[in-house]
């Protein structure tokens, strides 16, 4: 779901699996979610909310070891900066210059 860009739907999932989970792998599935939610605010033209997303996305996988589930953690955390400088760079007036290849994906090991 995060990549075929079904942001709203990968919270959903997500949010029940980092809900019921007790242990540090929490922080990944919540890291994967902020990210994603940061993902589905850009596309509604949410500026600030993308941005806070990310940023809350990102401190919570800098806590997660970088092949955590066997996923390309550093892979995901350097995509997720790479949109986030992307947006600060381009500001709130010009989110239209934001593409699919502009977005961070999953991939696992």
């Amino acid at each position: 779901m995060f990549n075929a860009g079904e942001y709203f739907e990968q919270h959903e999932v997500l949010e029940e699996l980092w809900r019921a989970e007790p242990g540090a792998i929490r922080e990944l599935y919540q890291g994967i979610l902020q990210v994603g939610v940061g993902c589905y605010h850009l596309q509604r033209g949410n500026y600030r909310g993308a941005l806070a997303l990310l940023d809350r996305g990102l401190a919570r996988l800098a806590t997660v070891a970088p092949g955590a589930a066997g996923i390309d953690v550093a892979g995901l955390m350097s995509q997720a900066r790479r949109l986030r400088q992307r947006l600060a760079e381009l500001g709130p007036g010009r989110l239209d210059q934001v593409g699919p290849a502009d977005y961070p994906r999953i991939a696992w090991l």
